[in-house]
């Protein structure tokens, strides 16, 4: 700066008539400056005439255009620095320029005033900032604590002004959008021009869905001013999405009873003493599978039914019209042709698909190779629990719903299908024949499996597998959270895994992805997303897996990487990359790479008691009309018997209530936040504790 010890001026514009008095600084320059917009000649030489300690304000709460010289704190190495700032208040927008002569061009910067907070500062009674809604700030030096006040009040009628607006056309577009709605409403079911037609229904969902996101970001914009005017937010509140402002109907509120509206015929009466007995037979001891009476799984329910989706594509673009933004899905009644034709309780099962690679864990003869077994396991374990490209939701169970099943493997084909740093590929085995398996009898590994819904609000699974001959087992619980996103529906598997390896004194604490469903209004496909870890506190090793959501432009669908690493010597010891469902790359610490091809590797059919042998709560049998039916393609059929079951459920919870009957699990006991099998190999077996 030259000429002096520069005086921040300030100046305001007539345009409006408002203010009647002007105050007078001088710029850095010394010389004098005037805004523009209809600063006359005369009051602008009116006012130097009075000197320039002259500062005669008079207030107005009318918005005013206001411009002039303030301190602008840069950063610590620049400091503090004059800049020329002008208040737009037409456009509220506060710019900046160098100085006043660059005005006219482009703004050093500029902060939209709607849904900012102006705040004067506590340090000294001439500083202020400026915090936009996209959190962005400046902070500013008046030349004294009137300049301040004049341009703090000035700024704040702006901000004031331009966040009412913002409401004011909320309001608007929510009005149009309500007529609009109806209008479609209003119109035939049928005819060249109806209430269903897909591209009117595509426009309802879409603008509900529009709405109900721009009243959410609008309300963080209030509740994020609020806070600042009135101090900090206290620790740990969040902020919550809104419940929508344009009513649902009963159908799709959080804890709706009440089926899908295109679902909705008569309602099915359950009398309550066949629904008292039923539960009898729920509160019984655990059952002991007989081995004997399981078979070689015959079932094959592949989901490739594209045809049904089209054809029900109307259907669901009216229930999306009626969703919220992160709304929660767990009480919301989906339509049935969106269905597997599987219980979640058996997905679980299907994880475990490759039980040879599972009881190779243990044959790890160091804690590192462990380790990396149970990595290659854990990640070639997804590519089967999915049912066909198609994203269909398994059947959600029925409290006291379980599914037991089990696999019978060749001891020497466990050997074979180790996966080992010294190979370069696997060896794709086919998979054992019935025959084979009862001529080797005591030669088999088998693993067990029991899986058990042991809560209903919120839905929570446990599940347990255990290989006695080896003396493993694995003991999870998993809390199934849905959330509404838009055009996708995103599953949040909240719990923990256990597998304890007790000839080694091993366990191993691992959690799983999250599970999204996207282009729900085409073609509907899965992808797995989010973070997850292994860890062994015994040994010290840890792996860290992130399963990697496709980026919105370019990038690899259902890319995966993981490292395993010895958190004592901070080494990693194997890095993999590759997709979950296709190819999976491990890179060893000794520099060899081997390659797994999931869609080759083979695949060990579970064994079953047919449906007659089964309990009348196990899956199969709980859900068989609703999956013949779905088989059958008869999708009205399959939602009259899936309404039947849970309407039977929801006459046993209030039975409960009105009781005071507490629920009783059949097979997991709850510890802590957990669930845990009644009978775990941990307690029968004693731990070995081996030295290595």
């Amino acid at each position: 700066m030259q000429g002096g010890e520069p005086v921040s001026t300030m100046k305001v514009s007539e345009s409006e008539g408002k203010l009647e008095g002007l105050a007078t600084a001088v710029t850095p320059n010394n010389k004098n400056s005037s805004c523009g917009g209809g600063i006359s000649s005369s009051s602008s030489s009116s006012s130097s005439s009075r000197g320039g300690s002259a500062k005669g304000w008079q207030y107005s709460d009318h918005m005013e255009n206001v411009c002039g010289y303030l301190m602008k704190y840069t950063n610590l190495v620049t400091g503090w620095q004059y800049r020329f700032f002008v208040l737009n208040n037409e456009a509220g927008l506060l710019e900046y320029f160098v100085n006043e002569q660059s005005r006219n061009q482009k703004p050093r910067g500029t902060l939209q005033l709607a849904g900012a907070v102006i705040s004067p500062s506590d340090e000294d009674s001439h500083t202020f900032t400026v915090n936009a809604a996209s959190g962005e700030q400046y902070k500013l030096r008046a030349t004294d604590a009137k300049e301040r006040q004049h341009w703090v009040s000035r700024l704040q009628i702006c901000t004031q002004h331009h966040t009412e607006a913002i409401g004011k056309m909320m309001s608007h577009a929510e009005g149009q959008q309500r007529d609009l709605i109806r209008g479609i409403e209003c119109l035939p079911t049928s005819g060249h021009l109806s209430s269903l037609d897909q591209d009117l229904l595509m426009l309802k969902a879409t603008s509900m869905a529009t709405m109900n996101c721009l009243n959410d970001c609008f309300h963080i914009l209030q509740l994020q001013h609020a806070s600042h005017q009135k101090g900090s937010l206290p620790s740990g509140t969040t902020i919550e999405w809104l419940e929508p402002k344009i009513s649902l109907s009963n159908n799709y509120k959080n804890g709706a009873d009440q089926p899908f509206a295109t679902e909705q015929s008569k309602p099915v009466a359950v009398p309550e003493e066949q629904s008292v007995a039923e539960s009898g037979l729920l509160a019984r001891e655990p059952e002991e599978i007989n081995a004997d009476d399981e078979i070689e799984d015959t079932c094959d329910n592949k989901e490739d039914d594209l045809g049904a989706v089209e054809e029900q594509r109307s259907v669901i673009l009216h229930l999306l019209s009626q969703l919220k933004l992160g709304m929660d899905l767990t009480r919301v009644v989906l339509p049935t042709f969106i269905l597997e034709k599987r219980s979640l309780l058996e997905m679980y099962a299907d994880f475990m698909s490759h039980p040879d690679l599972f009881v190779a864990i243990t044959n790890g003869a160091t804690a590192e190779e462990r380790m990396i077994r149970f990595v290659e396991y854990y990640l070639t374990s997804f590519h089967e629990g999915r049912k066909g490209a198609i994203a269909k939701k398994p059947y959600n169970p029925i409290i006291g719903e379980t599914f037991h099943c089990s696999w019978k493997m060749p001891k020497s084909e466990v050997a074979s299908s180790v996966f080992s740093s010294s190979t370069k590929g696997v060896t794709n085995h086919a998979p054992s024949s019935e025959e084979s398996l009862n001529q080797v009898g005591s030669d088999c590994y088998t693993v067990r499996f029991v899986a058990e819904q042991v809560s209903h609000h919120p839905p929570v699974s446990g599940f347990y597998a255990e290989c006695t001959e080896r003396k493993m087992c694995v003991n999870a619980h998993v809390w199934t959270k849905s959330k509404f996103l838009g055009m996708s529906i995103g599953v949040t598997m909240v719990g923990e895994g256990i597998l304890s390896l007790l000839e080694h004194g091993e366990e191993y604490t691992f959690s799983l992805p999250c599970a999204y469903a996207r282009s729900i209004l085409t073609v509907p496909w899965v992808e797995l997303g989010g973070k997850v870890s292994v860890n062994c506190a015994k040994t010290g090793y840890s792996a860290s897996i992130t399963f990697h959501t496709k980026p919105f432009y370019g990038g690899k669908l259902h890319r995966v990487t993981a490292e395993v690493k010895h958190n004592i010597t901070n080494t990693v010891v194997c890095r993999v990359q590759g997709e979950w469902n296709s190819v999976l790359e491990f890179t060893y610490s000794n520099g060899e790479t081997k390659y797994v091809d999931l869609t080759k590797l083979a695949v060990t059919k579970k064994r079953v008691r047919p449906v007659e042998k089964q309990d009348p709560f196990e899956s199969r049998r709980l859900w068989k009309n609703v999956t013949d039916s779905l088989r059958e393609s008869e999708i009205d059929k399959a939602t009259e018997h899936k309404r039947t079951l849970e309407e039977r459920q929801r006459t046993e919870e209030r039975h409960r209530t009105e009781t005071g009957t507490p629920w009783k699990t059949k097979y997991f006991i709850k510890e802590g936040d957990g669930w845990v099998y009644h009978k775990p190999l941990w307690k029968i077996i004693p731990t070995t504790q081996p030295a290595e």
